[in-house]
């Protein structure tokens, strides 16, 4: 697994927007879809396009387009978040979802929704969430993922920690990349990334009120 973690002055403004405290949740999602685009830009730096004649008001010149646009999957909630920025920059992609919320006591991922194409079979895949820490739900969906026949996925995170990116790279799942805008060095006993940025989900939607008992 290749991890491409971007070095850019605009990412880094806004990735520290997104770790201040003090910012609210409009500012917070604001960050949030800026980095978003910037991120998707730089995953989509080699996707095949294919070439056309484009006729300008002076001449014919040569243009380009993606020769077969991917599919965006987000794991909500937070994921929901970069899914506006990613068709920003790539419009003509297609949407999946995976749904999965996070049992505060075990740390581990609990499904509650997958809505995906059943047939993956030669499409390219980003896969899209704020946040990897453990990795728990990022493998889950990459599972789901595979098991629909893709074997082209690019994984796009905002804020990576060291034994999610680890357990990633180490699980033998089909993930070609990994674009995030940091890697940090730990968790803390939560399992919440440490410096990270908090709940991703809550400081975007504010406080979430699940009964995992009834998932």
């Amino acid at each position: 697994m290749e991890i491409v973690e971007v070095n850019h002055p605009l990412v880094a403004s806004r990735l520290t927007i997104m770790r201040d405290a003090r910012t609210d949740n409009a500012a917070f999602r604001a960050a949030l879809a800026d980095l978003g685009m910037m991120l998707i830009y730089e995953a989509s730096r080699n996707l095949p396009v294919e070439q056309f004649d484009v006729r300008t008001p002076v001449d014919v010149a040569t243009g380009h387009r993606l020769s077969d646009p991917p599919i965006i999957v987000p794991i909500i909630r937070a994921g929901l978040g970069m899914v506006d920025p990613a068709l920003a920059m790539i419009p003509d992609a297609q949407v999946g979802f995976i749904g999965m919320a996070r049992d505060e006591k075990t740390h581990q991922p609990v499904p509650y929704l997958e809505a995906l194409p059943e047939d993956l079979t030669g499409r390219t895949v980003f896969l899209v969430d704020p946040m990897l820490a453990t990795g728990g739900s990022l493998l889950h969906a990459l599972r789901l993922l595979a098991d629909r026949g893709a074997a082209d996925i690019t994984v796009v995170c905002m804020v990576s920690a060291v034994p999610g990116v680890e357990a990633v790279r180490d699980s033998g799942l089909p993930v070609g990349r990994l674009y995030t805008a940091t890697v940090d060095p730990e968790l803390n006993d939560d399992a919440y990334i440490v410096p990270g940025l908090g709940d991703a989900g809550d400081r975007l939607y504010g406080p979430r009120n699940i009964d995992l008992d009834g998932l």
